[in-house]
């Protein structure tokens, strides 16, 4: 009975294999750390799309958000938004 080259047919298997059927194949037989770093590798090529703001004042209130992320103060959520907000207008304040 002749050898049968299992690599040599996996090999030519794979030139009629899509590119993503490949990465499967590969994604398999990696241990769970591994697929981890692949996942992040994967999300680090994904394009961000960066934004652009197309007003003067869009603009301004750009810049002024990227001195805030660069100083590194914390952003404030939707929720901390609207308390600064009702503050402001002289809403909902608590009493000391």
């Amino acid at each position: 009975m002749p050898n049968f080259d299992f690599k040599f047919a996996l090999t030519r298997l794979s030139l009629f294999m899509s590119k993503e059927e490949q990465l499967l194949e590969y994604w398999r037989e990696l241990p769970p750390e591994a697929q981890d770093k692949v996942i992040q590798f994967a999300q680090s090529l994904k394009p961000q799309l960066e934004f652009v703001p197309q007003t003067p004042l869009g603009k301004k209130l750009w810049e002024i958000r990227q001195r805030i992320v660069a100083s590194g103060a914390p952003l404030l959520s939707d929720e901390e938004l609207e308390q600064e907000l009702r503050e402001r207008r002289g809403g909902w304040r608590e009493v000391d």
